[in-house]
């Protein structure tokens, strides 16, 4: 039974889907603020079966980003007080805790890490905002790390991307299953290490 190549053929289709920047947008805004899944899902597809687009698609991901960065901001500044328990509920505590550490220690520039690193974002937008951060620089590093990290995404997938598709399609069951239980395995350890 094959898994892994049907739906990576299906994201392939999504990705040429004329409505895909749109939920790109979406999804990018999402993230930032409130939403789990990572943009880099859409955008490294989207890239590769759109080289040309690869620059477009990097900045709209970027922008909308930002923007939703603003509003994670905003949920910080105006209902830290009832959503940081709630972080703290569902399992973000620790890494919370962190973020305010580090902002103790870095500022602003924990910002443009955390655009840039695969750190949970959003933790960083709404911690920003509970701790009144000033709005400009804020949002220029948002602009800066997410950036550096959305335009080396899409331009590696862009030339990489249709070279590599040719030979990844024929062992996508395997990376599949082979990352599955990777992560299987990282819970595993993590679980017992915790």
């Amino acid at each position: 039974m094959k898994l892994f190549e049907p739906l990576y053929d299906r994201v392939m289709a999504w990705s040429r889907h004329p409505h895909a920047p749109r939920y790109l947008a979406g999804l990018s805004f999402a993230e930032s603020s409130f939403f789990p899944i990572p943009p880099d899902v859409m955008l490294a597809p989207m890239a590769a079966a759109q080289p040309r687009s690869a620059w477009r698609l990097a900045a709209l991901t970027t922008l909308f980003s930002a923007l939703g960065g603003l509003l994670g901001y905003l949920i910080g500044w105006l209902a830290f007080e009832w959503i940081g328990p709630w972080l703290h509920q569902v399992g973000y505590g620790e890494e919370l805790s962190q973020a305010e550490a580090w902002f103790d220690t870095w500022g602003v520039w924990v910002v443009l890490v955390a655009g840039f690193s695969p750190i949970p974002y959003k933790l960083f937008t709404v911690t920003a905002g509970a701790l009144s951060m000033a709005l400009l620089p804020f949002l220029i590093a948002s602009l800066v790390g997410r950036g550096l990290r959305f335009f080396l995404v899409a331009l590696f997938m862009a030339w990489a991307g249709p070279r590599a598709e040719r030979h990844l399609r024929p062992y996508m069951e395997r990376l599949g299953w082979a990352a599955i239980i990777l992560l299987a395995v990282a819970m595993a350890i993590y679980l017992v290490m915790d």
